[in-house]
């Protein structure tokens, strides 16, 4: 009997989870598989590339929602996807992350009773002004199996109560796709074809907690300044990011330079030529880890702390944050960093077998 499982993503984020665990269920005879892809990221830069250069095979359905608010977009997937898995009637649904594409498809799988898989379960921030952490809450919650990527993960569900025959220590999926593609991240090329000389600092900004009201916006433009002082900082943006950075003068330091979004290779390219990294991103956490390369997370909290107990990671402010990198470029590269049990590249596997079992 085979079974049919359909893999929904959405977003950046996404796409390097679940290429590992497609592969490897791809290789089981009981398995047929159907890559949805929402649509919530639908610039090339931001979806198309990632699929091409990490091999995931195309899409077999683009649902083509688009941007909106948190509730038209969830609500969007939703009705979109209630179609879809009565077309299909798959024998299981997988979601990844904590995306909205992700909390919509536990949603209606959930109320259609079709089994579903949260991969990278588990991850708490206990912020609960962030809409991840509602996403992953209610995923969590309402998930068959829970696919941990860390030890801390597996204590918060237990904490909630979540039966522990649902919870499964696997490893980072996201992991894999880097370990695979690491001999590929060319830093000297990236940063020819970006004109890029000398030692820089990679930034990735996006959290409502910076960048949404203005005053956070003036404290962030002042802070990545005094990082501009002390060496050239590239931050990939998507244009129509740009517009509230350049009002409040972001660009108006000579050391900072504003590039387009990158594909994948191209991105971890950069990230593995640099000094250190400032952002507000979860993945970028995990893969500066693996890396060895410092990274600086301008957030109070982090639903990935086993990259500050196990990793290169740390908590600042935009308070000290010139400080911390002022620290960081003291000490130069770093020529060894612990790393997470299980982020060894065969997450996916672990993945996949975890899947058949269930459904054998």
């Amino acid at each position: 009997m085979k079974h049919l499982i359909v893999h929904v993503t959405g977003a950046r984020p996404n796409f390097p989870k679940a290429a590992p665990v497609i592969e490897a269920l791809g290789a089981r005879e009981s398995i047929e598989q159907i890559l949805v892809h929402t649509g919530q990221h639908y610039d090339h830069k931001m979806s198309d590339v990632f699929f091409r250069q990490l091999g995931i095979p195309k899409p077999d359905i683009n649902l083509g929602v688009g941007s909106g608010t948190h509730g038209r977009q969830t609500g969007a997937v939703m009705a979109a996807l209630e179609g879809l898995f009565e077309e299909y009637r798959p024998t299981m649904v997988v979601v990844y992350g904590d995306v909205n594409s992700t909390v919509a498809a536990a949603l209606v799988a959930s109320k259609m009773g079709i089994p579903f898989v949260h991969v990278e379960a588990g991850l708490r921030s206990f912020d609960m002004t962030m809409p991840e952490e509602i996403n992953r809450l209610v995923t969590d919650r309402l998930s068959d199996l829970l696919l941990t990527t860390s030890v801390d993960a597996v204590a918060h569900l237990g904490n909630e109560g979540t039966d522990p025959a649902k919870i499964h220590f696997v490893g980072n999926p996201m992991i894999d796709t880097l370990l695979k593609h690491r001999t590929s991240f060319d830093a000297a090329a990236i940063c020819a074809e970006l004109g890029i000389e000398g030692d820089y600092i990679v930034a990735t900004l996006h959290r409502p907690g910076n960048v949404d009201d203005p005053a956070d916006v003036a404290e962030l433009v002042s802070a990545m300044h005094a990082v501009a002082d002390q060496a050239q900082v590239i931050i990939p943006l998507h244009p129509r990011g740009r517009a509230r950075l350049e009002e409040a003068g972001f660009l108006e330091h000579p050391a900072m330079r504003v590039v387009d979004p990158l594909g994948y290779l191209e991105f971890m390219g950069l990230v593995s030529g640099a000094c250190a990294v400032v952002t507000d991103s979860g993945g970028v956490q995990e893969e500066t880890t693996i890396l060895g390369i410092p990274c600086l997370t301008l957030r109070p909290n982090t639903e990935r702390p086993v990259t500050i107990t196990h990793g290169t990671n740390q908590l600042v402010t935009r308070a000290n944050l010139a400080d911390r990198v002022r620290e960081v470029l003291s000490a130069g590269p770093l020529t060894e960093w612990p790393t997470p049990p299980l982020w060894d590249g065969a997450a996916g596997e672990r993945i996949a077998d975890v899947i058949v079992d269930y459904l054998r």
